[in-house]
Order: structure tokens, then sequence, then C-alpha cells
């Protein structure tokens, strides 16, 4: 069993996102927009892997997310994705920072390498 937290304020991108993770091996997979949305989905089911982006329009940051998310569940292999590589703070255990235009084989590898990690 492998769950997935996305935390994505685009709706296509966070479901193009999560259609990844299910190929690369997701069993499960949960979507938030915001900071607030993501700690309560991580609370409702802890996930094995966070696909992230960094720059939420409405509350807050994928990065803040994490953290306050690994604050209360232990570590989580991260994986974000963003159009803003320079704004990832803090990323720095991230098992990837990707850059958009979203690359599915790039997030399908590093997706592997979260796996392993978890």
């Amino acid at each position: 069993m492998c769950h997935v937290l996305v935390i994505e304020d685009e709706p296509l991108i966070a479901e193009f996102v999560g259609d990844i993770a299910e190929r690369a091996g997701a069993t499960s997979v949960d979507f938030a927009m915001s900071e607030q949305e993501a700690m309560r989905a991580a609370r409702h089911q802890v996930p094995d892997v966070i696909l992230s982006d960094v720059n939420l329009r409405e509350g807050g940051t994928g990065p803040r997310a994490v953290q306050a998310i690994c604050a209360v569940a232990g570590a989580i292999p991260t994986i974000f994705i963003t159009g803003t590589p320079e704004d990832c703070e803090p990323c720095g255990d991230a098992v990837a920072i990707l850059a958009k235009p979203i690359q599915p084989e790039l997030v399908m590898a590093a997706f592997a390498r979260a796996r392993h990690a978890a």
C-alpha cells in the first residue's frame, strides 16, 4: 500500500500529478489545495509520499504544509513540483525538486526513489 498526498492549487495539474503517482504505484491519493487542507488530509490518513507544489494561491506554501505534517507524523518522502524551484524553502530534505512543466518520466523516477525511502 502506498498512500499519496498531492498538494497543488490547480485542479487539472493536481489530477495529472495524481494520475502519474498511480501509474508509478500509488494505491490511493488525496488532494489538498492549501496548507490547512493538506494538514487535515494528513491527519485523516498519513501519506507515505507527498507530491507538492511550492507556492499555493490560497493558504500558504507547500513546503510549510510539508514541514507541519512531518512535525506531527515524522519524516515523509516529499517531491516538490513547481514553476518556481528557487522559492522552495524549506525544501532541504526533499527527494527531488522538479520544475514545471511536468515531465511524467522524471516524476515517476523520483516517486520510485521516494517509495524506496519510505
